[in-house]
């Protein structure tokens, strides 16, 4: 015996919201985001779904309830745009599942990077581990923000070994109150040579060979500490950790030429020249050592 009834061949947006578990609202936010394409619509230009918009819906409706974000579901699809109905669901899935993979790896250096702010109880816990551990014997509070500033813009430029040789320089200041005051002293100098200097000011020059003097004097500290050793150590470190071949991650992206020139420095015409005066300064000294 046949039934006598016959299936809807397209439905309306109400009893297509009704058959998935869902609301007209939520079909509607499907449409907007790019999620459902739109459907047909009937001579009283409201929507008609058909089976395949209701298939679409039903997966859709599994995929949201599991757990999966919106966004996941509409861009792991957009991946699979073009194959066939049976293989472009384990696409989406396929996609899916290396999205959420990537989103728990970042989730987990998410968590890494929290437990280790918290563990240093500053931002020196967002450096990388190899810069990091080279100041973790310094005392509490030893280190200032700025040099933490410091570090995270040079560890983006030249990587984790270069901030990790930089940091030298602020074991050295940290270990040494009477350099830490000079240091201060040079730097309120050139912060000083603002824009109403000229370049050519007297105070230029001498603030110039303030800086060399003191970067002298740094030298020798970190040469009588024993730091310098330690420099020739970290690159050791380095090349067994990671392959001459190997580029740290982000890295490749950017020389270092494009990334020094998209850091921005307010420093004036004065400034400059004091920093290139200093430079001369010492690679003459170099020279006649």
């Amino acid at each position: 015996m046949y039934s006598s009834f016959v299936p809807p061949r397209q439905v309306k947006i109400g009893d297509a919201a009704a058959f998935a578990g869902t609301t007209p609202r939520a079909i509607r936010h499907y449409h907007e985001i790019g999620l459902l394409p739109e459907p047909v619509r009937g001579g009283d230009d409201r929507r008609r779904y058909g089976y395949e918009d209701m298939i679409r819906l039903l997966w859709i409706r599994k995929m949201a309830d599991a757990g999966v974000a919106l966004d996941d579901i509409r861009d792991a699809d957009t991946a699979s745009a073009g194959a066939g109905s049976e293989d472009g669901i384990a696409g989406i899935l396929e996609r899916l599942e290396e999205t959420l993979l990537a989103r728990e790896a970042e989730l987990r250096r998410q968590r890494t990077a929290v437990r280790r702010m918290r563990t240093e109880g500053s931002r020196m816990g967002l450096l990388s581990d190899f810069v990091t551990s080279r100041l973790k014997s310094l005392p509490e509070g030893s280190l200032r923000q700025a040099d933490l500033d410091t570090l995270l813009v040079t560890e983006r430029i030249f990587g984790p070994l270069g901030a990790a040789v930089q940091a030298t320089r602020f074991i050295a200041l940290a270990t040494h109150p009477d350099l830490r005051e000079d240091s201060d002293r040079v730097d309120a100098a050139e912060e000083a040579l603002d824009d109403s200097i000229a370049v050519d000011d007297p105070r230029v020059a001498r603030v110039a060979a303030e800086r060399h003097a003191f970067e002298e004097a740094l030298q020798a500290v970190i040469e009588d500490s024993g730091l310098a050793a330690s420099d020739d150590a970290l690159f050791d470190s380095w090349d067994a950790l990671h392959p001459a071949t190997a580029d740290e991650a982000g890295q490749e992206s950017m020389s270092v030429f494009e990334a020094t020139g998209k850091m921005p420095y307010d420093f004036s015409p004065a400034r400059l020249r004091c920093m290139e005066l200093a430079e001369e300064l010492a690679a003459r000294g170099q020279s006649s050592a």
